[in-house]
Protein backbone atom coordinates (compact mmCIF):
# COMPACT_ATOMS: atom_id res chain seq x y z
CA UNK A 1 0.00 0.00 0.00
CA UNK A 2 2.15 3.03 -0.75
CA UNK A 3 5.87 3.43 -0.89
CA UNK A 4 7.15 2.72 2.58
CA UNK A 5 10.80 3.47 1.84
CA UNK A 6 10.20 6.70 -0.04
CA UNK A 7 10.54 10.01 1.82
CA UNK A 8 8.11 11.65 -0.60
CA UNK A 9 4.45 10.82 -0.92
CA UNK A 10 3.87 9.27 -4.33
CA UNK A 11 1.61 11.04 -6.82
CA UNK A 12 -0.64 7.96 -6.94
CA UNK A 13 -1.02 7.84 -3.15
CA UNK A 14 -1.65 11.59 -3.01
CA UNK A 15 -4.31 11.35 -5.73
CA UNK A 16 -5.91 8.37 -3.96
CA UNK A 17 -6.07 10.22 -0.64
CA UNK A 18 -7.46 13.39 -2.26
CA UNK A 19 -10.21 11.26 -3.83
CA UNK A 20 -10.91 9.14 -0.75
CA UNK A 21 -10.65 11.55 2.19
CA UNK A 22 -11.97 14.98 3.09
CA UNK A 23 -8.42 16.36 3.35
CA UNK A 24 -6.95 18.88 0.92
CA UNK A 25 -3.66 18.32 -0.90
CA UNK A 26 -1.93 20.65 1.58
CA UNK A 27 -3.45 18.91 4.60
CA UNK A 28 -2.42 15.50 3.28
CA UNK A 29 1.14 16.70 2.76
CA UNK A 30 1.20 18.14 6.30
CA UNK A 31 -0.12 14.88 7.77
CA UNK A 32 2.46 12.96 5.72
CA UNK A 33 5.31 15.15 6.97
CA UNK A 34 4.27 14.50 10.59
CA UNK A 35 3.77 10.78 9.95
CA UNK A 36 7.23 10.44 8.41
CA UNK A 37 8.78 12.39 11.28
CA UNK A 38 7.29 9.91 13.75
CA UNK A 39 7.71 6.86 11.48
CA UNK A 40 10.79 7.42 9.28
CA UNK A 41 10.41 4.02 7.61
CA UNK A 42 6.83 4.86 6.58
CA UNK A 43 5.26 2.23 8.82
CA UNK A 44 3.60 2.74 12.19
CA UNK A 45 4.30 -0.32 14.30
CA UNK A 46 1.92 -1.72 16.87
CA UNK A 47 4.40 -0.83 19.63
CA UNK A 48 4.73 2.81 18.53
CA UNK A 49 0.96 3.09 18.09
CA UNK A 50 0.35 1.76 21.60
CA UNK A 51 2.97 4.09 23.04
CA UNK A 52 1.49 7.18 21.39
CA UNK A 53 -2.19 6.30 21.86
CA UNK A 54 -1.73 5.23 25.48
CA UNK A 55 -0.20 8.60 26.33
CA UNK A 56 -3.61 10.19 25.73
CA UNK A 57 -5.08 8.14 28.60
CA UNK A 58 -2.58 8.33 31.48
CA UNK A 59 -5.24 7.71 34.14
CA UNK A 60 -6.27 4.31 32.81
CA UNK A 61 -5.02 1.13 31.19
CA UNK A 62 -5.23 1.80 27.44
CA UNK A 63 -3.24 -1.08 25.93
CA UNK A 64 -6.17 -3.45 25.38
CA UNK A 65 -8.33 -0.80 23.72
CA UNK A 66 -5.36 0.39 21.66
CA UNK A 67 -4.88 -3.14 20.35
CA UNK A 68 -8.44 -3.06 18.99
CA UNK A 69 -7.99 0.38 17.44
CA UNK A 70 -4.72 -0.73 15.86
CA UNK A 71 -6.38 -3.86 14.43
CA UNK A 72 -9.09 -1.70 12.87
CA UNK A 73 -6.62 0.85 11.42
CA UNK A 74 -4.45 -1.98 9.99
CA UNK A 75 -6.88 -2.70 7.17
CA UNK A 76 -4.54 -5.05 5.29
CA UNK A 77 -3.61 -7.02 8.45
CA UNK A 78 0.12 -6.48 7.84
CA UNK A 79 0.87 -5.78 11.50
CA UNK A 80 1.84 -2.21 10.60
CA UNK A 81 -0.08 0.88 9.57
CA UNK A 82 1.11 2.70 6.47
CA UNK A 83 0.29 6.32 5.74
CA UNK A 84 -2.72 5.55 3.52
CA UNK A 85 -4.32 3.33 6.17
CA UNK A 86 -3.54 5.92 8.84
CA UNK A 87 -5.03 8.88 6.99
CA UNK A 88 -8.11 7.00 5.82
CA UNK A 89 -8.83 5.92 9.41
CA UNK A 90 -8.21 9.43 10.74
CA UNK A 91 -10.52 10.80 8.04
CA UNK A 92 -13.36 8.45 8.98
CA UNK A 93 -13.00 8.86 12.73
CA UNK A 94 -12.60 12.64 12.65
CA UNK A 95 -14.71 13.88 9.77
CA UNK A 96 -16.55 10.93 8.32
CA UNK A 97 -20.31 10.73 7.98
CA UNK A 98 -22.04 9.08 10.97
CA UNK A 99 -22.60 5.93 8.90
CA UNK A 100 -18.87 5.75 8.07
CA UNK A 101 -17.93 6.17 11.72
CA UNK A 102 -20.37 3.45 12.66
CA UNK A 103 -19.01 1.07 10.02
CA UNK A 104 -15.53 1.69 11.40
CA UNK A 105 -16.79 1.15 14.96
CA UNK A 106 -18.59 -2.03 13.87
CA UNK A 107 -15.31 -3.39 12.51
CA UNK A 108 -13.61 -2.64 15.82
CA UNK A 109 -16.34 -4.35 17.86
CA UNK A 110 -16.36 -7.35 15.48
CA UNK A 111 -13.18 -8.69 17.07
CA UNK A 112 -13.08 -12.00 15.20
CA UNK A 113 -14.05 -10.45 11.85
CA UNK A 114 -16.99 -12.77 11.16
CA UNK A 115 -19.41 -9.98 10.20
CA UNK A 116 -21.37 -9.95 13.46
CA UNK A 117 -20.81 -8.63 16.97
CA UNK A 118 -21.28 -11.22 19.68
CA UNK A 119 -21.97 -10.16 23.27
CA UNK A 120 -18.52 -11.26 24.49
CA UNK A 121 -16.87 -9.14 21.75
CA UNK A 122 -18.80 -6.04 22.75
CA UNK A 123 -18.14 -6.66 26.45
CA UNK A 124 -14.43 -7.00 25.67
CA UNK A 125 -14.30 -3.62 23.90
CA UNK A 126 -16.50 -1.84 26.45
CA UNK A 127 -14.41 -3.29 29.28
CA UNK A 128 -11.25 -2.06 27.52
CA UNK A 129 -12.79 1.41 27.19
CA UNK A 130 -13.74 1.41 30.89
CA UNK A 131 -10.20 0.41 31.89
CA UNK A 132 -8.71 3.00 29.55
CA UNK A 133 -10.65 5.91 30.99
CA UNK A 134 -10.32 4.62 34.55
CA UNK A 135 -14.08 4.01 34.76
CA UNK A 136 -16.05 1.66 36.91
CA UNK A 137 -19.73 1.85 37.66
CA UNK A 138 -20.39 2.03 41.41
CA UNK A 139 -18.48 -0.74 43.21
CA UNK A 140 -18.83 -3.25 40.38
CA UNK A 141 -15.78 -4.36 38.47
CA UNK A 142 -15.24 -2.98 34.99
CA UNK A 143 -16.00 -6.44 33.63
CA UNK A 144 -19.38 -6.60 35.40
CA UNK A 145 -20.16 -3.08 34.24
CA UNK A 146 -19.18 -3.95 30.68
CA UNK A 147 -21.36 -7.07 30.82
CA UNK A 148 -24.39 -5.14 32.05
CA UNK A 149 -23.83 -2.35 29.52
CA UNK A 150 -23.53 -4.96 26.76
CA UNK A 151 -26.82 -6.55 27.83
CA UNK A 152 -28.55 -3.14 27.69
CA UNK A 153 -27.16 -2.52 24.21
CA UNK A 154 -28.16 -5.94 22.89
CA UNK A 155 -31.64 -5.53 24.37
CA UNK A 156 -32.04 -2.35 22.29
CA UNK A 157 -30.23 -3.36 19.10
CA UNK A 158 -30.73 -7.08 18.53
CA UNK A 159 -34.05 -6.65 16.74
CA UNK A 160 -34.24 -10.20 15.40
CA UNK A 161 -33.16 -11.67 18.79
CA UNK A 162 -30.55 -13.99 17.28
CA UNK A 163 -27.96 -13.16 19.95
CA UNK A 164 -25.60 -11.27 17.62
CA UNK A 165 -25.59 -7.83 16.05
CA UNK A 166 -25.38 -7.56 12.29
CA UNK A 167 -23.78 -4.47 10.80
CA UNK A 168 -27.25 -3.23 9.86
CA UNK A 169 -28.62 -3.74 13.39
CA UNK A 170 -25.58 -1.98 14.87
CA UNK A 171 -25.78 1.01 12.53
CA UNK A 172 -29.57 1.37 12.77
CA UNK A 173 -29.48 0.99 16.54
CA UNK A 174 -26.81 3.66 16.93
CA UNK A 175 -28.46 6.03 14.47
CA UNK A 176 -31.75 5.74 16.39
CA UNK A 177 -30.18 6.35 19.81
CA UNK A 178 -27.90 9.37 20.29
CA UNK A 179 -26.58 8.05 23.62
CA UNK A 180 -25.55 4.72 22.07
CA UNK A 181 -24.01 6.49 19.09
CA UNK A 182 -21.90 8.70 21.36
CA UNK A 183 -20.89 5.83 23.65
CA UNK A 184 -19.96 3.41 20.90
CA UNK A 185 -18.05 5.89 18.71
CA UNK A 186 -16.65 8.53 21.10
CA UNK A 187 -13.40 6.75 21.91
CA UNK A 188 -12.30 6.08 18.35
CA UNK A 189 -9.42 8.52 18.15
CA UNK A 190 -8.93 9.63 21.71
Amino acid sequence: MGHANSKKLSKDDLAFLIDNTEFSKEQIKAWYKGFMKDCPDGQLTREKFLEVYSSFFPQGEANKFCEHVFRTFDSDNSGKIDFKEFLQAINITSSGRPEQKLEWAFNMYDVNGDGTIEPHEMAEIIGAIFRMVGHSLSDASSFDSAESRTKEIFDKMDVNHDGVLSKDEFIRGCMADEFLYQMLTASQTG
